[in-house]
């Protein structure tokens, strides 16, 4: 089903101005490291973009990847299953993929198609005294996954529904990058800076599960060897930029939603240090934002966007977009654009404001169109392009 739907044309903006319109921060007392990590100024693009619904009524769809120039393989977290999806519209559930965990935020999380051959997925796998992340991979065939592999388990398990990240990303050295979350509850909280521990952590494998050799903590005495970074509170956007770096979107908690430029072996904070506050409105430990050998984020949002789903534009189609972030906006209901020079954003943009929909995730296409999910129990997969 093809529904074009026009945005309204976007002026440009003489010279950067005020920051995007927003509420004022959760904490203000909180001052930002450096100049521009936050509030940047706000931009407008001179490309008009066209939307597109290409299907509808996904059951709370997570995960998007291209399979072909037709077809797309979408995760649907609340139906616990991933499904075919052809350029028609046209839905074909997949078969063989094992059970999930469907509570609050579980369910099956990240896919992708990187084209070796396998497809990958992450999922809440349900355990014997509650649940973690996990990893597989297939063969497609037809609408079959076939010789299912669980290739990587997040670990200790917890008795948690919240936090699992689970995005997936695939470098040029054939490893395989994993998001995880903090698990929310306090127990995995206090372990996100712990190395004995995969909670609140990045990630990083071989594709078959295996440890990569070069890991920063593949030879410290009781460090988990699959650890990339860690001090992460709940990774749920990742990507590669044009040198091949890894930058991440994480959740805060009240406020302190962050960009990280991932580094390997670094920390990055949680929950030592933040830029929001409990729930409650309670200071998080000593309400620190900044602390020796932790990284800062090169970018956060308080009030919070709830970022889910990222890319950096190849620039192919609308030039201007070339270096760009794009990242989902779950609580601001926006496709949020960052525009960078070299790694400080210099600009914010809010697009599709104006659907009032859930952004869930985002991904680019082979001519530079964006496909995006939105996160409801009637979600759709949307295609964004320059109007012609």
């Amino acid at each position: 089903m093809f529904r074009p739907l026009i945005l309204a044309a976007l002026i440009a903006a003489p010279a950067f101005a005020a920051p995007v319109q927003q509420a004022a921060p959760n904490v203000p007392e909180k001052r930002p490291a450096f100049a521009g990590q936050t509030r940047a100024e706000a931009v407008t693009a001179k490309t008009t973009l066209a939307v597109t619904e290409i299907a509808t009524g996904l059951n709370k769809p997570w995960g998007v990847a291209l399979l072909d120039k037709s077809r797309f393989l979408v995760s649907e977290k609340a139906a616990s299953r991933l499904t075919i999806v052809a350029a028609n519209g046209t839905k074909t559930p997949v078969s063989g993929t094992p059970a999930t965990d469907t509570r609050n935020q579980g369910g099956m999380l990240g896919v992708a198609n990187p084209g070796d051959g396998w497809i990958y997925w992450s999922y809440a796998e349900p355990r014997e005294g509650g649940n973690g992340t996990a990893v597989a991979r297939g063969h497609l065939v037809g609408s079959e996954m076939r010789d299912v592999q669980v290739i990587f388990r997040q670990m200790p398990t917890l008795d948690s529904a919240q936090h699992y990240g689970g995005r997936l990303v695939f470098p040029k050295d054939g490893t395989l990058i994993i998001t995880l979350g903090d698990r929310s509850i306090l127990p995995g909280r206090v372990q996100a800076q712990n190395l004995d521990s995969l909670i609140g952590k990045v990630v990083r494998v071989n594709r078959d599960g295996s440890i990569p050799k070069n890991n920063p903590f593949v030879n410290a005495p009781g460090a988990r060897p699959e650890i990339w970074s860690y001090g992460n509170r709940n990774v749920q956007g990742a990507a590669l930029d044009a040198k091949g770096r890894l930058w991440e979107v994480e959740h805060g908690p009240q406020g302190g939603d962050e960009l990280n430029q991932i580094q390997m072996g670094r920390d990055y904070g949680w929950p030592t240090i933040s830029y929001g506050e409990e729930y409650s409105g309670k200071p998080i430990n000593d309400n620190a934002s900044q602390a020796p050998e932790m990284e800062q984020p090169q970018y956060y949002w308080d009030p919070v966007i709830g970022p889910s789903g990222m890319i950096f534009h190849s620039g192919k189609g609308a030039p201007e977009f070339k270096g760009n972030i794009f990242v989902g906006g779950l609580r601001v209901q926006s496709l949020v654009r960052l525009v960078m020079d070299g790694d400080k954003v210099v600009g914010e943009q809010r697009l599709l404001t104006d659907r009032k929909e859930r952004i869930r995730d985002v991904i680019e296409g082979p001519a530079g169109e964006m496909y995006l999910l939105t996160d409801a129990v009637d979600g759709k997969l949307l295609k964004v392009t320059p109007q012609k």
